[in-house]
């Protein structure tokens, strides 16, 4: 790695920065609590798991999941604190409307 690669005050590879640096705190963010729509996605998934429903129910649960997931990717991409969180919103939009395509 040459000098101009490596942020001098942190040390950290520039990159890594750049990827991970929350742009409003300034601090590094990989993770960061959930949020309403994430919290309605877990309680779908976490609710289709335990009560093993069947029917109108068991579509209304992936439903109101799939949804939340993309409300969730969809806020990530347009308000996501770093490039990461942006790139973290894009994949799981793309992984989530691929497995309704694909029927998944």
């Amino acid at each position: 790695m040459s000098g101009d690669e490596v942020d001098a005050p942190t040390g950290r590879p520039r990159t890594v920065d750049w990827l991970f640096r929350n742009r409003k705190t300034g601090k590094l963010t990989i993770g960061q609590p959930p949020n309403l729509s994430l919290g309605i996605f877990l309680a779908a998934t976490v609710a289709r798991w335990v009560f093993d429903p069947a029917g109108d129910v068991r579509t209304a649960l992936i439903t109101i999941g799939r949804l939340a997931l993309v409300w969730w990717a969809v806020d990530e991409i347009v308000r996501g604190v770093n490039p990461w969180r942006r790139i973290l919103g894009g994949l799981v939009l793309v992984g989530t409307l691929a497995g309704v395509v694909l029927g998944g």
